[in-house]
C-alpha cells in the first residue's frame, strides 16, 4: 500500500499514523495555536530563540538607589564602615578603613581632604608664619600684629634647595661684620621677655657651614633665632652642637647643651617649646630633653631675628630655612614623640596640599570579582571640583595591585551643598581583595577644596 504524503488530507481522513511518512522539509509552517498539547523535550529551543524577545533588564538604578540610602542611613546613624555581601559603605565616622596614602586627612567632621582644617586650638595663637612659596615672600601675622613684610638683611630665595613648596629663605656666606638675618619689628607681637608668655618655634633648618669665631665653641658660632640681642635665642657652635640661651636682663647668660649635632647639607625639623616652668626640644619629632625657664625681666619687647643673634654681627646662620610657625602657645604638651610636618602651614590652621590620596583597607569578596562600581557623595568646600580631573576614582579586586581607573558621571545631589557620582561595571583584573581609591589634583585653599563625604563601594 503506497503511503499517503498530502498532510491536510491525511489528518482529515484520520489515516493512521503508521501510514505518514514525512521529513523535515515536508511539514509546512504550523501555526503556535495549532500546538495545544505535549511536552516539548529538552534543549530543543535555541537560547536565542528565547532571548531575541525579552527586554533587557539594567540593576544598575536599583544598585545605586540602594547606594545613596545605605549612604544616607549611615550618614544619620553616624555609622562606622561596614560591609554586606556585595556592598561596602564609609561615612568617614572614625578612622576605620581610611588608609592615608599620601598628603590626605580624615576631619572630625567626617570627610577626606587634602585641603583640612585642623581642629589644634593652638592654631588660633598663631602670631607667624613665615610662607616660602614665591619670591615676592611675605610673613602672615595673625591677631594684632603687624602684617609688614619682614626686614630682609641679604636674603634670597632658593629653589634648589627646599623642603616644603617651591622656594626655600637662603641665608648667604657671611662677611667679616655683616649680619644676614630675616627680622621682625616687635610691633603687634606679645612680649617674648615676659616668662608669662607661652610659646612654640616650628621650623626647618638646613646649615651648610660653620667656622669658628674664636668664642665657645659649642655656642656662638652661628644664631638660627634670637629675641633681641641674644635675650634668648639658639645657636650653634662650630662643632655642630645646638645650645639655648636664656638671658634675665641683668647680665647673667643660662646655657643649655642639648647634646644634639645639628648635620650639615641636610633638612633637620626642630621644635622648641617655651612652656610655663621648662623649654622643651624636639629634632625631626624626637623628644631630646629640657632646661628650666627662667623668670625674665620683661621690659619693651624686642626685635625677632632669624639667621642671627644679633645685628652688626658675623656670627650669623649659613644655610637655608622653610615653613616657620611661630605659636602664641605651649604646644605638644605631654607628648614624648611628634609627627613632623609634610605641608605648609596656614594661618588658620589649614594643611594645603595641592594633591593626595587614600584608599580603603581591603574588603574580602565570597567570590571572585571582575566587575565593580562605587557611589560616592562629594563636597565643593571651594571652588568647583572636576570629575575625573580634580578627583579620581579607581577600583581594584586584587589587593591594589592593580587599579583601574574609572570614569565617575554625576548624579543628582545628595542633599543641599553634598554631590553625588557613580561608577557601574568597571571592568578591573579579577580578585577577591577589593579596594578604591580616590586621588585629589589642583587642589588650593581657598580656590579649589574638595572632600570625599562618603563612598558605597559595590561588587
Amino acid at each position: 500500500m503506497t503511503k499517503a504524503r498530502d498532510l491536510s488530507n491525511l489528518i482529515s481522513t484520520g489515516v493512521p499514523n503508521s501510514l505518514i511518512t514525512l521529513d523535515a522539509n515536508e511539514i509546512p509552517n504550523l501555526a503556535a495555536s495549532k500546538i495545544t498539547s505535549g511536552t516539548f523535550a529538552d534543549a530543543r529551543i535555541a537560547a536565542s530563540n528565547v532571548s531575541q524577545h525579552a527586554t533587557s533588564f539594567d540593576d544598575n538604578k536599583i544598585v545605586n538607589d540602594i547606594s545613596t540610602i545605605a549612604l544616607r542611613q549611615a550618614s544619620n546613624e553616624n555609622k562606622a564602615a561596614y560591609n554586606t555581601n556585595s556592598m561596602y559603605v564609609d561615612v568617614f565616622q572614625d578612622d576605620t578603613g581610611y588608609n592615608n596614602i599620601s598628603n590626605t586627612v580624615r576631619n572630625s567632621d567626617e570627610f577626606i581632604a587634602s585641603v583640612v582644617t585642623s581642629s589644634d586650638s593652638s592654631y588660633s595663637n598663631t602670631w607667624l608664619i613665615l610662607e616660602d612659596s614665591s619670591t615676592n615672600q611675605t610673613s602672615t601675622q595673625s591677631g594684632s600684629a603687624n602684617t609688614s613684610n619682614p626686614s630682609m638683611n641679604s636674603q634670597s630665595f632658593s629653589t634648589a634647595v627646599k623642603k616644603i613648596g617651591t622656594h626655600s629663605i637662603a641665608f648667604p656666606s657671611r662677611g667679616a661684620s655683616t649680619a644676614s638675618s630675616v627680622d621682625f619689628a616687635p610691633s603687634g607681637f606679645p612680649n617674648f621677655k615676659d616668662t608669662s608668655n607661652l610659646w612654640t618655634l616650628e621650623l626647618w633648618v638646613y646649615q651648610t657651614a660653620r667656622s669658628s669665631n674664636g668664642v665657645d665653641a659649642n655656642y656662638e658660632d652661628s644664631a638660627i633665632w634670637a629675641v633681641g640681642d641674644t635675650y634668648t635665642s639658639i645657636n650653634v657652635g662650630s662643632t655642630g652642637k645646638v645650645r639655648f640661651n636664656q638671658y634675665d636682663g641683668s647680665r647673667h647668660f643660662y646655657y643649655w647643651d642639648s647634646s644634639y649635632i645639628l648635620p650639615l647639607n641636610q633638612w633637620v625639623h626642630m621644635t622648641i617649646v617655651w612652656g610655663s616652668s621648662t623649654v622643651k626640644a624636639w629634632f625631626d619629632g624626637v623628644y631630646k630633653g629640657s632646661v628650666s625657664r627662667i623668670s625674665l625681666s620683661g621690659g619693651t619687647p624686642a626685635n625677632v631675628r632669624f639667621g642671627a643673634s644679633a645685628s652688626g654681627t658675623a656670627r650669623n646662620f649659613q644655610g637655608y630655612m622653610d615653613n616657620i610657625r611661630l605659636t602664641n602657645a605651649e604646644r605638644y604638651a605631654g607628648i614624648s614623640n611628634i609627627d613632623v610636618p609634610t605641608a605648609a602651614h596656614h594661618p588658620n590652621g589649614q594643611i594645603v596640599n595641592a594633591s593626595g590620596s587614600f584608599q580603603s583597607d581591603a574588603i574580602t569578596a565570597s567570590a571572585s570579582t571582575s566587575k565593580m562600581g562605587a557611589v560616592i557623595t562629594y563636597q565643593d568646600n571651594a571652588g568647583t571640583n572636576t570629575l575625573n580631573t580634580d578627583i579620581v576614582l579607581q577600583l581594584s579586586a586584587d589587593n591594589g595591585s592593580n587599579f583601574t581607573t574609572a570614569t565617575l558621571t554625576a548624579m543628582p545631589d545628595f542633599a543641599s551643598g553634598i554631590k553625588m557620582a557613580k561608577v557601574n561595571d568597571l571592568s578591573v583584573t579579577a580578585g577577591t581583595q577589593l579596594k578604591y581609591k580616590i586621588s585629589f589634583a589642583n587642589q588650593a585653599s581657598g580656590s579649589k577644596e574638595a572632600r570625599i563625604r562618603g563612598v558605597s563601594l559595590q561588587y
